[in-house]
């Protein structure tokens, strides 16, 4: 891609117009995480720091020393809730996982205190350096937590996976996060920067777009990442897909699959399926 055509951009990017009946999955995932939420014993909103939406869903984990999935969701750094995201944790907490659903400002927030993506990133090293020291209470061993996300929280698994947690405390164990899944994510953002209906919120500047873009980092030096993404995905979200195993390469990216027949949202759908590839995926990372 030589230019940024915004026309070009918005086709490759805008996944609310190019699945036009996404407002049946977005009432559903509302509809059926409230009904998980009433009859899971979960606790709701737990604070993990003092900032805009540093929130979390703990639904614990039926058997001590449990492996732990936190679930990153999706939005563009700009909508969406964990609240709509409570149903991916029955099929998880079947298994004795223990699920973790963090939530996190979103952008653009306001005029005096504008939120960010590099921003959002670090509420997220916080969400996971609160769930290390506390997971242990709700039954998860805190030397096995995965991350995956979906989307942005694709991103943010992926991030997340990089980081440096000895340079966040010097407490923390350098693998902090064991594996990630990222599902749909987005590596590189400098596109996202001349995408019409993203520019204007996102705000993002040519150093926050460089700096917060996965593909342009090292690779990490321990933990695996796999990277997913539905078939009927834009060439772009496809693109972004291969685009992390050729910066990371196979031994950081084992696993970089096309899963046929799902679109941007369905794919969230095919996570939380236990009958599902992209569910067993999941498992073996918790399990590995």
């Amino acid at each position: 891609m030589a230019s940024y055509d915004p026309a070009w951009l918005e086709g490759m990017y805008n996944n609310l117009a190019r699945v036009k009946n996404h407002p049946v999955y977005f009432e559903r995932w509302t509809r059926e995480s409230a009904a998980v939420r009433d009859a899971l014993p979960g606790r709701i909103d737990l604070r993990y720091g003092d900032g805009p939406n540093e929130t979390l869903d703990i639904f614990p984990a039926p058997i001590p020393d449990a492996p732990v999935l936190v679930f990153v969701h999706g939005g563009y750094w700009r909508a969406m809730d964990k609240s709509q995201h409570s149903f991916i944790a029955p099929s998880f907490n079947d298994r004795g996982i223990c699920v973790v659903v963090p939530n996190y400002a979103l952008c653009p927030g306001p005029v005096e205190a504008p939120v960010t993506v590099p921003g959002i990133l670090m509420q997220m090293v916080r969400a996971l350096e609160w769930t290390w020291h506390h997971v242990a209470a709700y039954g998860g061993d805190p030397s096995r937590i995965t991350v995956a996300g979906h989307s942005a929280g694709g991103h943010m698994a992926a991030a997340l996976l990089a980081c440096d947690w000895k340079t966040v405390a010097p407490d923390l164990p350098a693998q902090l996060v064991r594996n990630a899944l990222s599902i749909s994510g987005l590596y590189d953002l400098r596109p996202l920067q001349h995408t019409p209906f993203l520019e204007n919120t996102l705000k993002l500047t040519d150093a926050d777009a460089r700096r917060a873009s996965p593909a342009l980092w090292p690779s990490p030096p321990r933990g695996q990442l796999y990277a997913v993404a539905g078939g009927e995905e834009s060439p772009e979200f496809l693109r972004h897909n291969t685009m992390i195993r050729d910066a990371w390469g196979r031994n950081a990216v084992p696993v970089c699959e096309v899963l046929p027949g799902l679109d941007h949202f369905s794919v969230v759908d095919a996570f939380a399926d236990p009958a599902h590839a992209l569910h067993r995926h999941a498992v073996q990372l918790l399990e590995a």
